[in-house]
């Protein structure tokens, strides 16, 4: 209880039991009198401010609730005063992390009982994650400043950060969706003449396989590769190891892979694409969500302490994968070359993460990304922080080059 006394009230209390001590040892019972009223008053106030209810409510409401990252939301409280006694010098002070701004605080000089009065800030979130807003407090305190009691006037609200979505266009041609045209999907079954895998003529060929639209178009003989039809789903592999990233907050190239992963998936969900979102160790982040689910997961994502890319599967479970690598050793891209079945369509970003950290590391994206290659991967090289995701994406629509030369038709 004397905790919520405040500078002043812990003065007088001092004061009056020195006075006290000094009746007793000089026999003055007048400044024991004294003494006695001025250790009463802070203990008075003190109780009275404990046990008087003001009736403040406050309701908090967060618009919108999700937004991207960089993305500006109100918060907005209602304050209404129902107790009996008037509520003046009101000082409110809502928790906000560090991440969404300053604490704002708010004084009142008077609160109306009835219409109550409503207040505004902006917060505006600089990292991804699922952020918590309040509580909101109060200090109320008697009229002669000397007891103070905290009071909580509204529990926390949620503020879903999540991150940020880069428009792309086209579709690299071992997205299952079609030969780069907008929209163009292949059967699950049969093939057309657009699905077409052709590779240059060799010695022994049958006559019967060649391509004559592409050997027209390339000026020699290129001749037709069977394939399996393509599927409808696909898998975006996310690689969240921290030890596979750098840089810290808002620009490391954990972040960045967060986002072009969001910015893959979403762009395949507009256009009728079911897709999985897997982590490193290919267990599922997310199957069969709407596009606010996608992005809710993506919010939540932390780094693994997980150290090496190792699966004990296919992580794209048979279907078109699509991964986003960080620090990818040539040893890790071979086991991952090793799980996917023969002639599946493959994907990769690698992210050169020496450009996240200053250009200090021994990793080399090209030596792992010809190693892709080589097994018929598609392969795409983010070069650091700057690095546009729609400028990569479109590398991956441009590099159509499969296992022994192989090119989309």
């Amino acid at each position: 209880m004397l905790s919520g006394l405040t500078i002043r009230g812990r003065c007088l209390l001092a004061a009056g039991v020195a006075a006290a001590a000094c009746s007793l040892v000089l026999d003055e019972r007048d400044l024991l009198r004294v003494s006695v009223f001025v250790v009463a008053l802070p203990l008075l106030a003190l109780l009275l401010s404990a046990s008087t209810r003001f009736g403040i409510t406050a309701e908090r409401r967060v618009l919108p609730d999700r937004v991207e990252v960089g993305t500006e939301a109100q918060v907005r409280l209602r304050i209404t005063g129902s107790g009996r006694l008037p509520v003046g010098g009101l000082v409110l002070e809502d928790g906000v992390p560090h991440a969404l701004g300053g604490r704002p605080r708010f004084r009142l000089d008077a609160l109306p009982r009835r219409e109550g009065t409503v207040l505004e800030y902006p917060v505006l979130p600089s990292l991804r994650g699922v952020h918590h807003i309040g509580p909101l407090r109060t200090r109320i305190g008697d009229p002669f400043g000397m007891a103070e009691f905290e009071r909580e006037l509204a529990d926390r609200s949620r503020l879903i950060a999540v991150p940020q979505v880069v428009e792309l266009t086209g579709f690299p041609a071992a997205a299952g969706m079609g030969s780069g045209g907008e929209g163009t999907t292949r059967q699950r079954a049969g093939h057309g003449d657009d699905d077409a895998m052709v590779r240059q003529y060799r010695h022994g060929d049958d006559i019967r396989r060649v391509h004559w639209k592409s050997s027209a178009r390339r000026d020699e003989l290129m001749v037709r590769v069977e394939e399996r039809p393509w599927h409808g789903d696909l898998t975006v592999l996310l690689d969240r190891r921290s030890a596979a990233h750098r840089g810290s907050g808002a620009r490391s190239s954990l972040e960045w892979a967060v986002s072009a992963a969001a910015s893959i998936a979403l762009h395949l969900q507009r256009h009728g694409r079911t897709l999985r979102l897997v982590t490193e160790d290919a267990e599922p982040l997310a199957s069969g969500l709407d596009q606010d689910g996608v992005l809710d997961a993506l919010a939540a994502v932390r780094g693994s302490a997980q150290r090496d890319l190792v699966c004990t599967r296919d992580p794209g479970a048979g279907h078109e994968l699509i991964a986003v690598l960080g620090e990818t050793t040539p040893a890790a891209a071979t086991e991952l070359v090793k799980l996917r079945p023969q002639g599946s369509r493959s994907l990769a970003v690698l992210l050169d993460v020496a450009a996240w950290n200053g250009g200090e590391g021994g990793f080399d994206p090209e030596r792992t990304a010809r190693q892709l290659r080589a097994a018929g991967w598609t392969v795409a090289v983010a070069r650091g922080p700057r690095t546009s995701i729609a400028d990569v994406w479109r590398d991956l629509c441009l590099d159509h080059t499969g296992p022994e030369g192989v090119v989309a038709s």
